[in-house]
């Protein structure tokens, strides 16, 4: 999102465009924190020390703007949008060196001891008869294998 809206003077065209339905707000909103994310409020420091010792990432700019209009639009505050964990850690991961393609991956990493820990209480709870995930993989669809000696 933050490459797609390329300059901090775009920010505010990105914005009407969201609000008129024709994009998304990458980062904000989430299903259980419905004021800012705590834990948000935590990686946004960690993020001002990484850029401290890397520089300042451009893109940084932008997500602050962002932040910024979000935080103070009507349309954002009714909707409860506030920036989420992912919307700072994934500026970490770009310092980092990470490339994009990464993001997604290692969002997950770092959740999967939560789901573990969720997965293993199921299991020690005998009331629960039933497990109900309600993610839904939406990536490619069935391919068919290559073996790694024709694949090019």
């Amino acid at each position: 999102m933050l490459d797609e809206i390329g300059d901090v003077s775009r920010v505010p065209a990105f914005i009407e465009e969201v609000k008129a339905g024709h994009g998304r707000l990458m980062g904000f909103g989430h299903r259980v924190y419905k004021s800012y994310d705590p834990r948000a409020k935590l990686i946004k420091r960690v993020a001002d020390d990484v850029f401290a010792q890397t520089g300042l990432n451009p893109k940084l700019e932008i997500a602050l703007e962002l932040e910024r209009i979000a935080l103070e639009d009507e349309y954002f505050v009714q909707r409860k949008l506030y920036p989420n964990v992912d919307f700072y850690s994934g500026l970490i991961y770009q310092a980092m060196g990470y490339p994009t393609d990464y993001f997604t991956v290692l969002f997950a990493i770092v959740r999967l001891p939560g789901w573990i820990a969720q997965w293993e209480e199921m299991l020690a709870d005998p009331e629960q008869k039933i497990s109900r995930p309600r993610q839904v993989y939406v990536g490619e669809a069935e391919r068919p294998y290559v073996p790694i000696a024709r694949r090019g």
